[in-house]
């Protein structure tokens, strides 16, 4: 049966790979009960450095070489440590070597154990007194290791987890897209990391007032509240999307949240996907200039043309006479390289300036 307070130790271990640093609170409950002077938990990715959290102290720099130098390679004791089981210092030095057995004559005690997880992160958990420990503290260590087989499970799979979101994030910064939930009233409960730099690109929608999705268009604010009460109530209606802004353009997508774990928040109603664009439309036709060697008339043709207007669109819009566009037109395949109106949008939006 577990006391009260392994109990309580068993949780700091597994709410351990939450804290910062990692499993501070378990190593300091860990000391005292085991009655030792340092607790340690060494943690070793399989392709990195190995990185040592303690309480009372790390570990000697001698000891850690007896404990988590690498195992498996040839016959030295320390190199077959068995993952799970509970190791004296006695039992991992190197009988026929008069130095190691003179450190074990003159340093302190300890208690160690190897645990592993299937990617092959290795974590040893040790204890160490300048006195014998009691035999209590290598029960408790045993009866630890399947408890921090799970937590190091966790950890791994949280690490994991991290970097992709982490990848994900700079992808969809690169390609500007974000999202975010709002609940029946507009307020945003949830969002990517670059959500708040959307915002901060126009002032045609932001964060308002209690935390509010707010649009500047009269007509879209009222529209987007509609579809999130709609979507609250579980009424059928079909996702919407919107152009917020030309210049730079900004366009978002509102869809009802089906899998409410999309967000932490139960009361989520819509999600609200965003994609815009970083620059404004002379930007972007002064980086066309330094891109394809445009002239700047050529630039701003070559860029209304890739927004997916005409030739003859593209000059009303520009105030230019058709015949004059069709004329850029030619020379802007030429520098580019394109061969018609499909294959520069292709260029375009494949070239870095998709990624800026």
């Amino acid at each position: 049966m577990v006391s009260t307070g392994e109990s309580d130790l068993l949780a700091a271990l597994h709410q351990g790979v939450l804290e910062q640093p990692l499993w501070h609170r378990f190593l300091e409950m860990l000391r005292p009960i085991c009655h030792a002077s340092q607790a340690s938990l060494l943690v070793r990715p399989p392709d990195g450095p190995a990185v040592q959290l303690f309480a009372g102290g790390g570990l000697p720099q001698r000891v850690l070489d007896f404990v988590a130098e690498e195992f498996g390679g040839n016959s030295l004791p320390r190199h077959r440590m068995r993952e799970g089981r509970i190791y004296g210092l006695d039992e991992l030095i190197d009988p026929g070597n008069p130095p190691e057995r003179t450190f074990l004559d003159t340093t302190v005690h300890l208690r160690t154990v190897r645990v592993t997880d299937a990617g092959g992160t290795n974590a040893w958990l040790s204890i160490l007194n300048d006195r014998e420990l009691p035999a209590a503290a290598t029960s408790l260590l045993s009866r630890l290791v399947p408890h921090l087989r799970i937590a190091l499970n966790s950890l791994v799979t949280l690490e994991r987890e991290r970097v992709r979101s982490s990848i994900s994030s700079e992808m969809m910064g690169r390609l500007n897209f974000g999202w975010l939930t709002i609940d029946a009233r507009c307020h945003i409960l949830d969002q990517s990391p670059n959500a708040d730099e959307i915002f901060r690109r126009t002032g045609l929608l932001r964060r308002g007032r209690y935390d509010r999705l707010t649009f500047s268009s009269t007509a879209i604010d009222r529209d987007v509240a509609m579809l999130a009460k709609t979507f609250a109530a579980g009424e059928a209606d079909r996702p919407r999307a919107f152009r917020v802004s030309l210049d730079p353009w900004i366009h978002i997508f509102v869809a009802p949240v089906h899998d409410q774990r999309v967000s932490l928040r139960s009361s989520a109603a819509a999600i609200v996907y965003l994609s815009g664009d970083r620059w404004s439309r002379d930007d972007r036709c002064a980086q066309l200039v330094d891109l394809f060697g445009l002239l700047p008339s050529e630039a701003r043709l070559a860029w209304v043309i890739a927004q997916g207007r005409s030739i003859a669109e593209a000059a009303v819009e520009l105030g230019i006479t058709v015949e004059t566009a069709r004329n850029y037109s030619k020379k802007i395949y030429s520098k580019t390289g394109a061969s018609g109106q499909a294959e520069l949008v292709r260029i375009i939006f494949t070239s870095i300036l998709a990624t800026i």
